[in-house]
């Protein structure tokens, strides 16, 4: 039977290669889902046919409706209509690639709706890591990561158990400022920030993989995912970004997995598996590669690859502060308001006022805590920190 996928995100970078996997492996689509971007929404409902779209924007929602008056195809609109959407669909996979903490809500529904999570939504794990995990082993749920990391990760796994783990190496391409001073990375622009050397994607993950918090936020993902410990899991840089990551068992063996650096393979694999079938992705050439180089990462340069380690050890709802303010002190960055540095500066000073969200368990709760860390973090960059 031909597999059935609903993409969440389907404007975004991962939701765009999402698609092109389904025209490429016939895959039937039930349902797409966006923020606002109504056009490329049009494009992709016309092409692929799904029984609804869903906008969050309730403004593009009724747009589109009008552009879609021809089909038969139903539009819903706003984020509670979406939730709804997740649990009428039909789909085998539902893939989330929405960005950001408002993907949370729809990989619990998707949960909760027993279907596959192809989770490239890593902060619903970085916000919520054990409710989502706990939720998934109730309800009987696989959830397949998509980040090409922990993809990895999962396929190196099925060569020995979780208990036989040592470590697991999760590798870092180094963002565009690899090698610089603290003092250097005062004075890179917005363009030289966007201007990733290896991955195509959104400005958000961009910036955030520039800082090194995105590797921060797959660190919290790691841990909640194979259920490690904050210690076994060691950053390692590899500019080439050939070793998506490896896994070290007890008895020194590394297994890792080498591919060329394309988003479309694991998207695949989560849908597909535990089949393999080919791939539309180019293959790995290792003669014409030559080498592969590794390096420690830069935790004073760069230090909020070390306050996801720290918030991860505290717990509760610290990892939800961290990635709060960082939203927000990302937003800010790419609207001109505050410098690269500052970005981190502003993370860590918001995060230090909040530490007794280190208690905090219930979902409630931990909400709580991202509005508290957004309305602080704002109000730090408004007056300049204070």
């Amino acid at each position: 039977m031909k597999k059935r996928v609903s993409i969440l995100g389907a404007t975004g970078s991962v939701g765009q290669q999402a698609l092109d996997v389904v025209r490429s492996r016939g895959y039937g689509v039930d349902l797409l889902s966006a923020n606002r971007d109504v056009a490329a929404m049009e494009v992709a409902a016309r092409e692929f046919q799904p029984r609804i779209v869903a906008m969050a924007d309730e403004a593009a929602a009724g747009e589109l409706k009008v552009r879609l008056s021809d089909t038969d195809i139903r539009v819903y609109s706003g984020e509670d209509a979406l939730i709804e959407a997740i649990h009428e669909t039909n789909a085998d996979t539902v893939i989330n690639s929405i960005l950001g903490g408002v993907g949370l809500r729809p990989t619990l529904a998707t949960i909760d709706a027993g279907k596959r999570l192809a989770l490239a939504n890593k902060e619903s794990l970085v916000i919520a890591g054990d409710i989502v995990m706990s939720r998934a082993k109730e309800k009987g749920v696989e959830i397949i990561p998509v980040d090409s990391e922990h993809s990895a990760i999962f396929q190196s796994l099925k060569s020995g158990k979780g208990s036989e783990i040592q470590s697991v190496i999760l590798t870092a391409s180094g963002g565009p400022f690899y090698g610089y001073s603290r003092e250097r990375l005062a004075e890179v622009t917005l363009a030289d920030t966007l201007a990733h050397p290896t991955w195509k994607m959104g400005k958000k993950i961009t910036v955030d993989s520039a800082t090194l918090m995105n590797k921060g936020f797959e660190l919290i993902e790691a841990v909640h995912l194979f259920s490690l410990s904050p210690e076994q899991v060691r950053v390692t840089i590899h500019r080439e970004s050939i070793l998506h990551s490896a896994v070290e068992y007890i008895d020194n063996t590394v297994i890792g997995e080498l591919s060329v650096p394309d988003m479309r393979m694991c998207v695949q694999y989560a849908v597909d598996y535990p089949e393999r079938s080919h791939s539309q992705s180019k293959r790995l050439d290792l003669i014409s590669l030559g080498s592969l180089t590794f390096a420690e990462p830069d935790m004073d340069a760069f230090p909020l690859l070390g306050l996801a380690s720290r918030a991860i050890s505290l717990g509760g709802a610290m990892p939800a502060v961290m990635n709060a303010a960082d939203e927000v002190a990302v937003s800010a960055f790419l609207e001109g308001k505050i410098g690269f540095t500052d970005i981190s500066d502003t993370v860590i000073s918001a995060f230090e006022r909040l530490s007794d969200y280190k208690d905090t368990r219930e979902l409630d709760g931990i909400l709580a805590a991202d509005k508290e860390a957004r309305e602080i973090t704002e109000k730090l960059i408004k007056f300049g920190g204070k």
